[in-house]
């Protein structure tokens, strides 16, 4: 069998008619599953509907917030300050 390349699939995909891509995207989402198995949250999250898929990007994004927001204080505090060139502090330049 000749080799297939990602450009042949998108071309032959390309010419499908819209009523057919779901069941096109059904099977190689399936088998997608069985190279990477189920466990991949990649595949989980490619099953979810784009409403599913924007809510949970959403959850994400607010506990990032949160976690940015709790941890602000910290993070100023170690990016704060001069930028200090090591070389001069050791001595090491020469003037």
């Amino acid at each position: 069998m000749e080799t297939i390349t990602y450009t042949q699939v998108q071309q032959l995909v390309e010419k499908l008619p819209e009523a057919k891509l779901a069941l096109a995207y059904d099977l190689l989402l399936e088998l997608v599953e069985k190279e990477i198995g189920p466990q991949s949250p990649q595949v989980e999250f490619m099953k979810l509907s784009v409403e599913e898929q924007q809510s949970l990007l959403s959850q994400q994004a607010e506990q990032m917030k949160t976690h940015y927001e709790q941890t602000a204080d910290e993070r100023t505090e170690w990016q704060a300050g001069d930028f200090i060139d090591e070389h001069e502090t050791r001595g090491d330049l020469v003037s």
